[in-house]
């Protein structure tokens, strides 16, 4: 049975252009739906953080309007509780990438704030970009591809078609305003060729061995493509 890594911010807060830090952590679906559709394929789960600090969930991922209702947040919240792996994350700077046979990034504003300056999480994204593993990547979670630099100071989406959580849904979230910076923008900045669909839906992009997701609606049709991967 193999191994899935599960890269997951360790922040609870993102810090806004006035220095407020805005509550945040892990968006719960981008978490819930792959690790679920992962464990039914027969794969194991492992969850690294920087630092090995237990993540945390978005409190605004857990609500009903972000769950289609009351019984769908409760089936999250279930779901949450039923992570088991959430409560003993490993050290993001002990992972041997040799052990996995896939990587993956749900987002959350969380990776804004620590993943997208992590300069050991963006050694393993160069990494798995070149073992050729399968590596998915979806809403906010891009933030990490920023910090994945090359020797040469390049970085190491430069070129690769992605998705990712775009300005206009960050704009109709209400947060657009308030941040420092905006992550289509500065992806696109980077050289990395983001492919925006339309807000709030499911919207994959796959270029070579990069499956990315561009909202919470893309984490469970991007699991079933990398799932693909590993068949």
């Amino acid at each position: 049975m193999s191994k899935i890594l599960f890269v997951m911010t360790g922040a609870d807060h993102w810090t806004l252009a006035d220095g407020t830090k805005h509550p945040t952590g892990f968006w719960a679906e981008e978490a819930v739906a792959p690790y679920e559709a992962f464990k039914a394929a027969g794969h194991d789960v492992v969850v690294a953080t920087p630092g090995g600090v237990v993540p945390v969930a978005d409190r605004a991922s857990l609500a009903p309007e972000a769950n289609g209702g009351q019984e769908g947040a409760a089936r999250i919240a279930a779901a949450l509780d039923a992570m088991d792996e959430l409560r003993h994350p490993v050290r993001l700077e002990d992972v041997d990438l040799t052990e996995y046979a896939a990587v993956f990034y749900p987002g959350g504003h969380g990776p804004m704030e620590d993943l997208a300056v992590d300069a050991t999480s963006g050694r393993l994204l160069v990494d798995a970009l070149e073992s050729g593993k399968p590596l998915g990547v979806v809403c906010h979670g891009p933030a990490a591809m920023l910090a994945a630099v090359r020797e040469d100071g390049s970085n190491a989406f430069v070129g690769y078609r992605v998705a990712a959580f775009t300005d206009d849904e960050e704009r109709q979230a209400g947060l657009a305003e308030k941040a420092k910076w905006l992550l289509q923008t500065r992806l696109t900045e980077a050289g990395v060729d983001v492919r925006a669909g339309e807000s709030w839906a499911p919207n994959v992009v796959v270029d070579r061995n990069l499956v990315t997701g561009q909202n919470p609606a893309s984490s469970a049709p991007l699991a079933a493509e990398l799932l693909k991967k590993l068949s």
